[in-house]
């Protein structure tokens, strides 16, 4: 397998909503620190790297939050602007999986995509890299391949995939085993998931797959007619003003529907299939693969990827416990006291506080839908929110005004904007700060400080070498982010930061 042609398809465009309070909608799961030193995202880049160029990576995410993961990916690899693909709406793996194949096979007529999660984990990035260069050799010869994670016990929230004959090809004198799928079962019943885990034939979907980008085409075009047409259009528009004025459009039309559901699951079994799809046939492969995999789906997964303490808790941050037992602790910045906790999760954050018996884990996505029905502002964003520039905090938020620290990084600047319904003073903590508040531009150094009036172009510049922190305090009938009008970005967004 020629590595060149291999290309990391990463999906970041998750919200992660059973990691809340610590995952938001803006700020999901795949850009937090969970293990280690490095968010999710970045350790999946780094495995990326391992089995492929990293000038071949590409990322999907949301349009909202693809400052942040172009941030964090900045710190592991150097991706050019347009292999970060950020979709105006959430559509579900299909459409986004099918936005990136047909980027790629725009690209390269032989590229092989391999599609990966942003917010799983992989300890053994080796094992992984050998499992994709073996799919890769199937999927040149026209094979969907998805890696499949032995069942170790009845889990009912994962897919499960039950093997059928193995391939007789070039795979097994390297050692590796694969086999055709015999069928796909979406998220069991104990008593089902612990006969599949007694057969030893079934495996967990990983959600990790490694196809041709003209062949999974080929594919939607014959399961999901509309998509293709959809991204059909949008393959016309890429590399013209309209690109992005066509991709909008096209996404408001689509309907989101999963690749498992709208395409793997759909493929007529080999040698047949329905009237009208002919040609189309169930060329579909499970690798088995044992690389150290989680899909982090809820709080206890920290469990399994962290090493519990003598007492069986799992302990993170700034934390102080006596006597608790098989218990997760977090505390993101303040202080957290636990006494005489069993089975409980504990997770401070700076504006919300979760406590739950570690059974009711998977309830939270439900705490999270009764957070947007009321459009509570702690569902979808941190107090602290990051921008290509840096980011903020809000420390006080009260009836007309709030106060925010802003902190911008050296060398860079806020966009040229105004406001409609505020107006603005800033005091500078640290650093030096250049101001652009009407036609004037002036130095302000610490301790000094500037007004913005309501209505009025203005800018702030960070022109040296060391951060700047300075204290925002909004006045005004109306404090949302988006009373915004943007007249220059060095970031190329426009309008609402949202």
């Amino acid at each position: 397998m020629n590595p060149s042609k291999l290309y990391p398809v990463i999906l970041a465009g998750g919200s992660g909503s059973r990691f809340w309070p610590l995952s938001r909608e803006l700020y999901p799961k795949q850009l937090l620190k969970l293990i280690g030193e490095e968010t999710m995202l970045q350790r999946t880049l780094r495995c990326a790297m391992s089995a492929a160029p990293p000038e071949n990576i590409h990322v999907v995410t949301h349009r909202r939050q693809a400052d942040p993961v172009r941030m964090q990916a900045a710190a592991v690899v150097s991706l050019p602007p347009d292999h970060i693909l950020a979709e105006p709406k959430a559509r579900n793996t299909a459409a986004a999986i099918g936005l990136a194949a047909a980027v790629l096979n725009r690209k390269d007529p032989e590229a092989v995509m391999v599609v990966m999660p942003s917010d799983h984990v992989i300890l053994k990035n080796s094992a992984f890299a050998r499992a994709v260069r073996a799919a890769g050799r199937l999927a040149v010869d026209g094979w969907l391949v998805t890696f499949g994670i032995k069942a170790a016990e009845p889990e009912t929230g994962y897919g499960y995939i039950r093997r059928g004959r193995p391939l007789r090809s070039r795979l097994s004198k390297r050692g590796a085993i694969a086999y055709e799928v015999g069928r796909f079962t979406e998220k069991p019943d104990r008593a089902t998931a612990r006969r599949y885990v007694s057969d030893g034939r079934f495996y967990w979907n990983s959600g990790i797959f490694v196809w041709k980008a003209s062949v999974i085409l080929d594919a939607i075009r014959q399961l999901q007619p509309r998509l293709y047409r959809g991204l059909a259009v949008i393959q016309a528009a890429m590399g013209t003003s309209e690109e992005e004025k066509t991709i909008e459009d096209v996404y408001d039309r689509l309907e989101a529907v999963s690749i498992d559901y709208g395409i793997l699951e759909r493929l007529p079994a080999r040698g047949g299939g329905p009237a009208g799809r002919a040609g189309l046939h169930k060329k579909l492969a499970v690798l088995p693969v044992d690389m150290g995999w989680s899909d982090v789906g809820s709080w206890t997964a920290l469990e399994q990827i962290s090493r519990p303490d003598s007492m069986g808790n799992v302990t993170v941050g700034n934390v102080i416990d006596l006597d608790s037992r098989n218990s997760i602790l977090y505390a993101d910045k303040r202080l957290v006291a636990t006494i005489g906790l069993e089975d409980v999760i504990v997770v401070d954050t700076e504006d919300a506080t979760l406590v739950c018996r570690k059974s009711r884990a998977q309830d939270v996505r439900t705490v999270v839908a009764t957070l947007q029905r009321r459009n509570a502002e702690e569902h979808r964003v941190h107090r602290t929110v990051w921008r290509p520039w840096g980011s903020y905090t809000v420390l006080e938020n009260g009836d007309r005004y709030k106060i925010k620290r802003i902190l911008v990084n050296p060398k860079a600047r806020l966009s040229l904007q105004l406001h409609h319904r505020r107006s603005e003073h800033w005091v500078v903590v640290s650093g030096a700060a250049r101001v652009t508040c009407g036609e004037r531009v002036y130095d302000l150094g610490v301790n000094e400080g500037t007004y913005i009036p309501m209505d009025t172009k203005h800018r702030l510049e960070n022109p040296g070498a060391e951060p700047l922190q300075i204290i925002e305090v909004q006045n005004g009938d109306y404090l949302g982010e988006d009373d915004i009008v943007r007249f220059q970005d060095d970031y190329g967004r426009r309008g609402s930061p949202a």
